[in-house]
């Protein structure tokens, strides 16, 4: 194992201080936990807006705290989920007595973890709510879950919620946006290379010189099937039909698209996988209203990519041309 690393049982640590030492202008670290929160939380008048789940995808969910976005991320240790008393200190300290949205991947410790805290949460006089998002479409059950999980089509959930949390909307309007976030995501990821938790000393799972996993998981939760390697415009066409037999899309309709790095891919081949899904989506028909490459939710350092596709309306289009001032994502 080779990584920029000190003590392996402390990278999540070590990791936030580094965090909050280069952007502690914007975040701050809860005191004696794994919550990273705006700086200004608890915004007056507004719906405070929570995500989180195992570190290791960085930048989600931490990168994803400030002004249009999250008002608090729980870090949860490498590919864990994190407990519910953090999730609860999360929940208290970005409340303004307007209420808080929980956004939970679709990951059974996840959704058990961020719920219980929801309940205590709750017994405290907090109003909670939360959606589950589940937008990969490669698999039904998995390692780690009950039904579909949730991959980098969470990050427009963040957008399209934080957005609408920053105009002074109710919990339930931001509840019910959410939500629609999710019926109108989908997702899928392949894998070229395995990743490595630093505890764990030596690769999740194994793929040969010559092989490549698709639909994989971003804990390296098993695919579709493992096959020989493919030519990019080949893998693009995959992970596009899996989608597109999944979300009727039609001519005219608008989408915004994310190809996604999982750690260890360079921009380069994102951007030939986007040739490939831009002129895919040209020959359907289907308006491209705005594009995101690079690494929005990883998996350590695997290499390999996913592709989001999150139909559009005209209220969501402006939810997310919103400003957005976040470590990750700014406009």
């Amino acid at each position: 194992m080779k990584k920029l690393i000190n003590n392996p049982n402390q990278v999540v640590n070590d990791m936030l201080e580094g965090m909050v030492a280069a952007y502690r202008n914007r975040v701050r670290r809860l005191p004696g936990t794994n919550v990273i929160v705006r700086n200004d939380a608890p915004v007056k008048g507004k719906v405070g807006i929570v995500s989180g789940g195992g570190s290791g995808h960085e930048p989600a969910h931490a990168g994803y705290v400030g002004k249009g976005m999250l008002d608090a991320a729980v870090c949860g240790e490498v590919f864990t989920s994190p407990t519910p008393d953090q999730v609860l200190e999360a929940i208290k300290a970005v409340d303004s007595g307007k209420g808080v949205l929980l956004i939970i991947k679709n990951y059974t410790g996840d959704v058990m973890n961020f719920e219980m805290a929801a309940e205590l949460a709750e017994a405290e006089g907090i109003r909670v709510a939360k959606v589950i998002v589940n937008d990969d479409v490669a698999v039904e059950d998995s390692t780690f879950t009950t039904g579909r999980r949730g991959i980098a089509g969470t990050v427009f959930v963040h957008k399209i919620a934080g957005a609408l949390a920053e105009r002074g909307a109710s919990l339930e309007e931001i509840e019910a946006a959410a939500k629609k976030v999710v019926q109108n995501v989908r997702s899928m990821g392949m894998a070229l290379t395995p990743c490595t938790v630093p505890a764990a000393g030596k690769p999740g799972f194994e793929l040969g010189e010559n092989e490549i996993e698709v639909g994989i998981g971003i804990h390296g939760e098993p695919g579709i099937e493992k096959t020989t390697i493919k030519t990019a415009d080949e893998i693009a066409e995959t992970l596009l039909n899996k989608i597109f037999d999944d979300m009727k899309l039609e001519k005219g309709d608008r989408v915004a698209v994310m190809i996604n790095g999982l750690g260890a891919t360079p921009l380069m081949e994102l951007y030939i996988v986007n040739k490939k899904v831009s002129e895919t989506l040209e020959e359907k028909q289907i308006h491209v209203h705005e594009t995101f490459v690079g690494e929005y939710m990883t998996s350590l350092e695997m290499a390999g990519c996913s592709i989001s596709l999150f139909k559009l309306d005209d209220s969501l289009i402006e939810l997310l041309d919103a400003p957005a001032d976040t470590i990750a994502l700014k406009k």
